[in-house]
């Protein structure tokens, strides 16, 4: 008999890809999987992110009792805030000992990648029978030629606006460029319903807009050589715009976890926001009045494009790994292929209305991503998301600038007066430094 668990559920209701990179699904759909059977009395612990949407978390334990029903392995599933993940992941690591399988966020396996399971052969399996991964996923799956890690997918961060308080600020359209974006945060203000966007140690909502917004300027953390490069004058054009971005948000934003805009905007505080597509499905799936008006009342945008002319987004990457230590190496490797399974995929997709947008893009055809248009600006954001050590390479150092938030506080310091841009920027650098060891 199964045995899922689950802790605390609440019961509540750009890269363009090139032809060359995405094989052909024809060409590839006998691709089989020669993996070994699971070990006599196999049991595993997943460990993995803490749902944002309820009907999310319930159908992926429902993939895992059905995994558990086909082939006797015991899963237990347990869930945990993305930030209370890497602590926990870090101490399984270097005691090698616990969860069986993390499901984290963006290049935290790089961390202890000599310490990972080698999934090579999987990921290769599903990259020929789904039309191959996205580049992007590629870059944060793979250390050299193996793979450490498989990803998940992203939990898609798009801009949520409410079309009514944008038609207030004077648009009927959503700028696309960075003085229209400006302009639009400034009406928004004036019409009494600000922007928020989180400021404070949050993973996903916090790094997202800000590295956009360095990125969208040309400034970077660090080169294609991994030198540290952060100072610098685009650096400073990127805060200086923040600041007076950060001069139309709501106040409180310094201390917004990936939470708390997801509560204002729900609140009917905020007009426009950067988060997963979780906001709208609480809103339009809620037994009251209210929020289904803010859901018929809200529309999404990928983000505005900056000086280089190509998108420059940030996605909050969702990265499986496991570790070497586990005891059921087999039942590990049979429990991922089988979730990532378009199957199970289609089902979990459906019933999280398209919260984590596809790492394969075979992924793309369910009907979810298009039945609802509100619903598509999501699906392709690994098409024109840039990997968080950009333009350098994924790794420790990488990792360690991402886990301590450093672009994210020197945005803050500077936003909020507390450093000149310059001076944060210097302060970043410094920091970054540390990590990147020459």
């Amino acid at each position: 008999m199964s045995d899922v668990t689950r802790r605390q559920i609440l019961k509540s209701g750009a890269i363009a890809v090139g032809a060359g990179l995405l094989q052909s699904r024809t060409a590839l759909a006998d691709a089989t999987w020669s993996g070994g059977a699971p070990e006599p009395n196999a049991s595993i612990r997943v460990l993995r992110w803490k749902q944002f949407i309820q009907a999310e978390f319930d159908s992926f334990v429902a993939n895992s009792k059905k995994f558990s029903e086909q082939t006797g392995v015991k899963v237990r599933v347990d869930a945990e805030n993305w930030d209370d993940i890497r602590p926990k992941a870090a101490v399984a690591a270097n005691v090698g000992a616990g969860p069986d399988i993390i499901m984290g966020t963006n290049d935290d396996p790089f961390k202890f990648s000599e310490k990972l399971l080698d999934v090579t052969d999987l990921a290769e399996y599903l990259g020929a029978k789904y039309g191959g991964w996205y580049p992007i996923a590629r870059t944060y799956g793979m250390l050299g030629k193996k793979w450490i890690a498989l990803p998940q997918g992203a939990t898609g961060g798009c801009l949520n606006y409410r079309i009514s308080t944008m038609r207030a600020a004077g648009f009927e359209e959503f700028p696309r460029d960075l003085p229209g974006y400006l302009k639009l945060c400034q009406g928004l203000k004036a019409a009494g319903k600000p922007a928020g966007f989180a400021l404070g140690h949050a993973t996903g909502d916090a790094n997202g807009w800000v590295h956009w917004c360095l990125w969208a300027h040309g400034g970077k953390m660090v080169d294609d050589n991994n030198n540290v490069v952060i100072d610098s004058p685009e650096t400073v054009a990127a805060l200086e715009y923040a600041k007076q971005l950060y001069a139309t948000y709501i106040d409180g934003v310094l201390s917004w976890n990936d939470s708390s805009n997801n509560k204002a905007f729900l609140a009917d505080q905020i007009s426009l926001t950067f988060n997963g597509i979780s906001i709208y499905t609480v809103a339009k799936n809620s037994p009251e009045p209210a929020l289904n008006a803010i859901a018929a009342d809200m529309d999404h945008a990928n983000m505005p494009i900056g000086l280089s002319g190509h998108p420059t987004e940030q996605q909050n990457i969702l990265n499986t790994y496991s570790y070497a230590y586990t005891k059921y190496p087999n039942a590990v490797r049979e429990y991922l292929r089988f979730m990532w399974e378009k199957a199970q995929v289609d089902f979990w997709e459906t019933a999280s209305n398209g919260y984590v947008a596809p790492p394969l893009p075979a992924w793309n055809d369910n009907p979810i991503w298009t039945a609802d248009p509100k619903t598509t600006p999501f699906r392709d954001v690994l098409k024109y998301a840039l990997p968080v050590g950009y333009s350098g390479t994924l790794g420790q150092a990488s990792a360690a600038v991402m886990g301590d938030f450093v672009c994210v506080d020197m945005f803050a310091e500077a936003c909020t007066g507390d450093q000149t841009p310059k001076a944060a920027a210097q302060r970043a650098a410094e920091r970054a430094k540390r990590y990147y060891k020459s």
